[in-house]
């Protein structure tokens, strides 16, 4: 696996595994569908993007696995456990090892191969960082969510440095 690639997946897995100690920091699962005034997506809908996110875009788009997203359940979804939540999360993990691992170098070079916005070409390598970039921005979300419905500063250790050694 080329150099660039380990660190994306160092970085995304960081941030999966973030999403799954917020997620067991939430004193029980109704909660993680809560949401306070300002705030339309909860921890739970997070969950499902980012799960979501990553199985289409590293797993169905560049390594042809069968996942069909239905990104409007990902914010529309209002229940579920967080062992539910973190099975997904578990199943991008698995998603982004396998693809990365097999994805040849030359990949990263190139266009990335089903831009989100038409007309729009970006480096694979890039949009992939973009991908690491995206789910902190929603891990800092759900933690900050969490804090503020559960009035627990306790931390999650969701960005820790010791993750990428």
């Amino acid at each position: 696996m080329p150099h660039v690639a380990d660190d994306i997946v160092t970085l995304l897995i960081r941030e999966l595994e973030g999403f799954g100690r917020e997620l067991d920091l939430f004193p029980d699962d109704a909660t993680v569908w809560s949401v306070v005034p300002g705030v339309t997506n909860s921890a739970g809908n997070l969950a499902l993007h980012v799960a979501g996110n990553l199985q289409h875009y590293v797993g169905a788009v560049l390594g042809g696995t069968a996942y069909v997203r239905d990104r409007p359940h990902e914010f529309a979804c209002r229940d579920g456990s967080r062992e539910s939540l973190k099975a997904e999360l578990d199943a991008a993990a698995r998603v982004v090892r396998d693809v990365m691992s097999r994805l040849p170098e030359a990949t990263y070079d190139r266009a990335y191969p089903d831009s989100p916005i038409p007309g729009m070409d970006v480096a694979t390598r890039r949009f992939l960082l973009h991908l690491c970039s995206h789910a902190a921005m929603h891990l800092g979300q759900v933690g900050y969510l969490r804090r503020v419905l559960t009035g627990r500063d306790e931390s999650a250790g969701p960005a820790s440095v010791r993750a990428l050694v």
